[in-house]
């Protein structure tokens, strides 16, 4: 009976080498999502599960106290917040610019309308929509009903009712014009750009998630509450909170 060959340690030592460089450089072509629990890089994860990219992810955990991101983001990007994408020698902030960028890089994808035509100009108008004009009234809802639990209870009754009257003159009449204008847009077609679904329906998912949440988005408008169970049907959508995590935004 013949004894296996056994390689020397020298020629053990090249295979481990090789294997370990091999191993680096495959890491080192994904895209790596700095991404926070709960957050808008959601967004990122789905964007790439619908498009087919390999991708890793670097976690973070918000501040249980505070709900912000942790310290530690700023080592990847000055303002330290998610999400961040790095591909290659490329470092990338801000949810819109990341997923104008990836679809750019994939345009077999078809995550947007040919250029040009009556569809795109909607893509374009909803994918800066989200950030520009729906997330702003939220977040001033969401930081003006933080600010009326923390003054001391003596003049914290004072506070909130100062609060609650900007809260009804500001934000909650933009966030009812927002959400009646998607509703609207929503009895004109399947998705925000058209019959097809594109990646301004991921880019506005967060603000009707944080409607939800944050103003009473509710079945008194059906177009937008079918729009969330359409997106959290697709299957990329599942893998990506199956690796990420749920897309919940922070309430008040």
């Amino acid at each position: 009976m013949r004894r296996a060959a056994v390689a020397s340690p020298k020629r053990q030592a090249v295979w481990r080498r090789r294997a370990g460089e091999a191993k680096a450089k495959k890491e080192a072509s994904l895209i790596i999502v700095h991404h926070l629990e709960n957050s808008r890089s959601h967004r990122v994860l789905w964007l790439l599960e619908e498009i087919g990219v390999p991708y890793d992810i670097r976690f973070y955990a918000r501040d249980p106290t505070t709900m912000l991101a942790p310290p530690a983001l700023r080592a990847v990007h000055p303002l330290g917040k998610s999400p961040v994408i790095v591909d290659g020698d490329i470092t990338l902030a801000e949810s819109g610019a990341i997923i104008e960028y990836l679809v750019e890089r994939n345009p077999a994808s078809a995550m947007a309308p040919a250029h040009g035509t009556a569809e795109w100009v909607r893509f374009l108008y909803w994918l800066h929509f989200a950030e520009g004009s729906a997330m702003p009234p939220l977040l001033l809802k969401l930081v003006l009903d933080r600010l009326a639990t923390a003054p001391p209870w003596p003049i914290r009754p004072i506070v909130a009712a100062v609060l609650r009257r900007a809260n009804n003159r500001v934000s909650t009449p933009r966030i009812a014009d927002n959400l009646d204008l998607m509703e609207a847009e929503l009895s004109r077609s399947t998705w925000f750009a058209g019959e097809a679904f594109s990646a301004a329906d991921i880019q506005m998912s967060y603000p009707i998630e944080a409607s939800v949440r944050r103003a009473g988005l509710n079945q008194s408008r059906p177009k937008l509450m079918a729009y969330l169970e359409r997106i959290r049907e697709r299957p990329a959508y599942q893998r990506a909170v199956s690796r990420g995590g749920g897309a919940i935004p922070p309430a008040a």
